[in-house]
């Protein structure tokens, strides 16, 4: 037999195998369809109707872990009907709930897109083949009950110090009751304490109240020149004590639709930290403009700046970017929160610009409004000056009585 005739035979034997693989293929490929079909099958009678009507992640899988259907907010999750569930974590959690015969619950962390996510996920055996698996996604939930710890925990860590202070100045004074100088100088530093943490407890309340799920209520048409005005007069007092000019520039008669006294206050808390921020002697500018449909505010200093490592924190409750600074000035470390939290409720965003040595610039962009027209203000004046002429009138005749 010759070379060509062993080939001949080897080409046909492994055409024979082949044959062979493929049709074992073809069956095991048809046993598994047949096997999907007799799950889907086996679906009480509209199980995908209540999945497609789920807000949560619902997915039912066969007895060989691949979905038979699934709610829509399961393919945010990589969960698509007819491929294998996707995590290892959930398949054990299925096989334990079919081995216990039982609900089983576990919570994990699943990908959703490129972002991992804390999960709650339940399995439930709905026949002999199918069971059911509930995701509901707790990271919001965990992040807001993390932020409550942490603002417990740093509320109280503040109070303790102005409270401390309080009762040892409060000593103080006692002791030195047959001191007059003693008495002033310690009633002074009291006052200051007491006022330090009337402001603490004030900002506090602000903040939870602008971190509520409550709307704004009192929304209204806002002239931004009147925020600015109150802002920049609320800061004067402190401006002039450091020798620092408040310079206000930029467009006039912008509109936002807010609070106005939310408003006013964040812009005043930005105002307040430029100048306590600032060297004496300087300026800080504070600006409008409006660009795209929204109004900029913008509120800069010459100060110290901040380090690019800390800028993302600046927002965060009680952080100080200058400890010694903060202490010396009586800084809460809740303004910049305070602002970023009444900014986001009113729509908007606050953007930080800093280098170390050339000072800062916060700025503020809010959706602008068309100004409201100024028939009513017209009219009001009309009464105002109808009324003012009858009083005189009256006034006229009482005296010539």
């Amino acid at each position: 037999m010759d070379s060509t005739q062993l080939a001949l035979i080897a080409l046909g034997v492994g055409t024979l195998i082949g044959c062979a693989l493929a049709a074992l293929l073809l069956v095991a490929l048809r046993a598994r369809d047949a096997a999907r079909l007799q799950a889907s099958s086996d679906l009480p009678d509209g199980t995908r109707a209540v999945l497609q009507g789920m807000d949560e992640v619902a997915v039912v899988v066969d007895s060989s872990l691949h979905i038979v259907a699934a709610s829509a907010p399961a393919e945010l999750f990589g969960m698509v009907e007819g491929e294998l569930l996707s995590s290892d974590e959930l398949r054990d959690l299925v096989r334990s709930a079919r081995s216990t015969a039982r609900p089983e619950a576990e919570t994990l962390r699943l990908r959703r897109g490129v972002e991992l996510r804390s999960v709650t996920a339940r399995a439930s055996s709905i026949s002999a083949r199918l069971t059911l698996v509930v995701i509901r996604d707790i990271t919001e939930r965990e992040r807001v009950e993390e932020m409550r710890r942490d603002f417990v925990a740093n509320t109280s860590h503040e109070l303790k110090t102005p409270v401390g202070a309080v009762t040892l100045l409060a000593e103080a004074i006692e002791s030195a009751a047959d001191d007059p100088d003693q008495v002033r100088h310690f009633a002074g530093r009291l006052g200051a304490e007491a006022s330090r943490l009337g402001q603490l407890t004030s900002r506090i309340m602000n903040l939870s109240r602008l971190q509520a799920a409550d709307d704004l209520t009192e929304l209204r048409d806002v002239s931004i020149d009147e925020v600015l005005t109150a802002a920049i007069e609320s800061q004067t007092i402190a401006a002039d004590a450091a020798q620092i000019t408040i310079v206000r520039g930029g467009v006039r008669g912008a509109w936002v639709r807010g609070d106005v006294q939310v408003l006013t206050e964040a812009i005043a808390n930005l105002v307040a930290n430029a100048v306590a921020y600032s060297p004496s002697g300087s300026t800080v500018g504070v600006g409008v403009k409006v660009v795209d449909g929204a109004v900029e505010i913008a509120v800069t200093d010459r100060g110290i700046g901040i380090p690019e490592g800390e800028q993302a924190r600046v927002f965060e409750r009680f952080y100080r970017a200058d400890q010694a600074r903060s202490r010396r000035t009586g800084g809460t470390g809740l303004g910049l929160s305070i602002v970023k939290h009444a900014v986001q409720r009113h729509g908007g965003e606050v953007e930080l610009w800093s280098r170390p040595g050339r000072g800062s610039t916060f700025t503020v962009r809010l959706a602008a409004v068309a100004a409201p027209h100024d028939d009513g203000k017209r009219k009001r004046a009309s009464k105002k000056k109808k009324k003012k002429a009858t009083r005189d009138a009256a006034r006229v005749k009482g005296d010539k009585r």
